[in-house]
């Protein structure tokens, strides 16, 4: 005999086929359907506009008495979103008591989606970014364009591959969580907005961390994409 979770997310998998065109995909990975993952895309118009973000989705038996816990598996620079875990600072995902029933799985991620484009900098998880948004958006938005970049296409025989997915998205390649909070630890602080109107350009630590990353994908590209 099915579970109630089991009845839920198994009607709310169905409806979720139907949902395909509104930026948003989620589906089971265990049989019992207590694990999933989800993608969405950024909002158009939006910073995130073209972009894919990868999540994971875990329930429990008692959903949907209780939230799931969401994570995004490559992690954005956004102030609502945990550097470390990469879950998304959501009231009611954080706090049971703002949890309601009538909160579905695709509900769910259309509020991560809009919560991506229309940020909260009030009692932000990710201090850095909340910090350089607030003071400067413009160089912001560079930032989040240097970290999260299309992966070069794959060469083979010596022809070079298209990897373009349908629509022109581009799926966000990962970068270490150590190599991230180096780096962008300090892009807030007094001292570089004093060296320099915009504190990345021409900045040697950050292009040199920059184009150790580039080098880093260009090598493991292959090994990413089988994973």
């Amino acid at each position: 005999m099915y579970s109630r979770a089991y009845i839920l997310l198994e009607r709310e998998f169905k409806e979720l086929q139907h949902k395909r065109n509104e930026g948003i995909t989620a589906f089971p990975t265990s049989e019992d359907l207590m694990s999933w993952e989800a993608q969405i895309e950024g909002l158009q118009n939006s910073i995130w506009e073209g972009f894919v973000f990868y999540l994971s989705i875990d329930f429990t038996p008692e959903y949907n008495l209780v939230p799931p816990v969401v994570k995004f598996l490559t992690i954005p620079f956004h102030p609502n979103v945990d550097p470390q875990t990469g879950q998304p600072s959501i009231d009611f995902l954080d706090n049971q008591d703002s949890w309601n029933t009538n909160y579905s799985i695709s509900s769910i991620l259309h509020a991560i989606q809009t919560l991506l484009s229309d940020p909260v900098l009030e009692n932000p998880v990710n201090l850095e970014a909340a910090k350089l948004l607030a003071k400067d958006e413009s160089i912001y938005k560079e930032v989040v364009q240097k970290l999260f970049q299309p992966a070069p296409p794959v060469k083979e025989g010596g022809l070079e591959l298209s990897e373009k997915p349908p629509q022109s998205i581009r799926v966000i390649k990962t970068i270490s969580f150590n190599d991230y909070y180096k780096t962008w630890s300090t892009i807030a602080t007094s001292q570089t907005a004093e060296q320099s109107r915009n504190p990345f350009v021409g900045d040697p630590k950050f292009m040199g961390q920059y184009y150790k990353w580039k080098q880093q994908n260009r090598q493991h590209h292959k090994q990413w994409k089988l994973k």
